[in-house]
Formats: structure tokens, C-alpha cells, sequence
């Protein structure tokens, strides 16, 4: 049985910048909050957490004390609030998800009602709504559009959540294109997305079986195995090697193995070396 990974699987740029930011802090002895994971990822959390850093509910007084922001990124009122307790605040956003602010903020300046496409939940989709006056439309699929609302917007921008498949982001601009006169579309998928997904599209016609590995909390992962699962019915998600099982590998030739963009590389090998003793 031959194994073959993804170039692309992995921590992406933002995550290890992250985790670099959040593991240098632990140097300065100082107590570190924050609110939330780092990044979707249990194995990578719990290293956070081993390493000082406390997950909490709530800010409350932050004296002598760091708030981190997290990947995902934060709202500005949560920021400023953190200022406001007295914390010295750190900040790990993704660069690129940083864009996306800089796009939504800079298109509300000019008169635009900004339109995120996304997972309505999602900590990245809520950092971005947060840096706006005026409240954001937030939609997840065709069927969400909330053609009324859309209908009477005679100006609006959108920009996207930067794990989305742009397939699915298409057809909700198709939808929504004939009802708003000045539409400003910003394809903000970031750039280790795209690469993943256009790997992901390839491997599930190559391979008799597919992996994808990361956290069902994660939103790109969850992405990676959609896209495979509609090309090859054999796609299966996986967090760990505990997850594999022995059916799935019967007179299999080839296997693809892929992870989302918080998985750690050691999770991934535990996985591959699962896999090989299973062949």
C-alpha cells in the first residue's frame, strides 16, 4: 500500500506565527490570558495551556497581565476593553486574516454595507463583523441570504472568511448579484486555503483512499473533507490515529493523506505510521 501526503498538509503560516508569539511570551513570566484556543486544534491547546497560559470566560482586571489575541483574531470592542482592564494586550492574528479587516473597515469608510461570507460562528467571521460601525451581513449558504434585507442595499462589499471554498462562495455571490446595483466582491481566501483545496481536489482522483486529519472544531479541515468526500466517497476525518479503521484499508493500493492548517506534523507521522502497520 502506497501512502502518499499532501505537500500542502499542515501548520500554515498563521498558526506557527501564533504559536511563536504565544511561546515567546511564556518567557517574560507574566501571566497570560486568553479567551478561547489559540487555534481549532486539542493537541495544540493543551500544549499552550502546559506551557502557562490560562483560558478564561471572561476578562476581568488585567493588571500585571497579557491578553492574547488569538489567530482567529479578535473584535476591536473586545480589545479595547482589555485597555481598558489594564492588560498589555499581544496580538497573534493571522496577517492575512488582518487584511480582511483592513478591506472591511476601508470599504465601510467609503459607504458600503459589508457582506461576510462564512460560518456565522466561527471566531475569525465574528473578529471581522467586530471591527465595523454598522452591522455585518453574515451568510453561511444560499438558503441563509436574507433577500429582503439584501434587496433594499444599494452598495454593499463582500469579503470572506479566509478557509472558505470558493465553489460554495460563488454561487452565494451568483444569488446575491442581481439584487444589489454597486456589489464589490474581495476573494479573501488566504493563501495556504487555496493551495490545500487545489490539492485537495487532485489527490481524491489519484488515491483509493483519503485522510484528512485535523480537529472537528476546525473550520478549514472540515472544508478539506467536504471537497474530498463529493470527488471520493471513501474520504474519511480523523483527529488521531485512534480513529482509523482496519475496513477502510482492504485492498487499498494507494492512500492520500491530507491535514488541516492547525494540525501538528507529529499527529500527522502517528497517523502515516498507523496507517503502514495496518497495510
Amino acid at each position: 500500500m502506497r501512502i502518499n501526503l499532501a505537500k500542502s498538509a499542515g501548520f500554515c503560516f498563521g498558526v506557527k506565527r501564533a504559536l511563536s508569539i504565544a511561546l515567546k511570551i511564556f518567557e517574560l513570566n507574566t501571566q497570560v490570558e486568553m479567551l478561547g484556543d489559540i487555534v481549532h486544534n486539542e493537541e495544540v491547546a493543551q500544549q499552550i495551556y502546559k506551557a502557562g497560559v490560562k483560558k478564561v470566560k471572561a476578562l476581568r482586571r488585567g493588571k500585571n497581565k497579557i491578553f492574547l489575541i488569538r489567530a482567529h483574531g479578535a473584535s476591536k470592542k473586545l480589545t479595547e476593553r482589555a485597555h481598558k482592564l489594564n492588560y498589555r494586550v499581544i496580538d497573534a492574528t493571522c496577517p492575512m486574516v488582518k487584511e480582511i479587516h483592513k478591506i472591511a473597515i476601508g470599504m465601510e469608510q467609503k459607504g458600503y454595507r459589508i457582506i461576510i461570507i462564512g460560518d456565522k460562528h466561527h471566531d475569525e467571521v465574528r473578529g471581522i463583523a467586530g471591527q465595523l460601525k454598522t452591522k455585518a451581513i453574515v451568510i453561511d449558504s444560499v438558503k441563509s441570504i436574507p433577500l429582503k434585507i439584501v434587496s433594499k442595499i444599494k452598495k454593499a462589499c463582500i469579503v470572506l472568511q479566509s478557509t472558505q471554498n470558493l465553489e460554495h462562495v460563488l454561487k452565494i455571490v451568483k444569488a446575491i448579484n442581481p439584487y444589489i446595483k454597486d456589489l464589490k466582491f474581495f476573494n479573501t481566501i488566504c493563501t495556504p486555503t487555496r493551495i490545500k483545496q487545489e490539492e485537495i481536489r487532485a489527490m481524491p482522483k489519484k488515491n483509493d483512499v483519503m485522510i484528512i486529519i485535523g480537529s472537528k472544531t476546525s473550520a478549514n479541515t472540515r472544508r478539506l473533507y467536504e471537497i474530498s468526500k463529493s470527488i471520493n466517497k471513501k474520504s474519511y476525518w480523523v483527529q488521531s490515529e485512534k480513529d482509523l479503521r482496519p475496513v477502510w484499508f482492504r485492498g487499498v493500493k494507494k492512500v492520500g493523506i491530507t491535514s488541516g492548517a492547525s494540525t501538528p506534523d507529529s499527529t500527522t507521522q502517528k497517523i502515516i505510521k498507523c496507517v503502514k502497520n495496518l497495510s
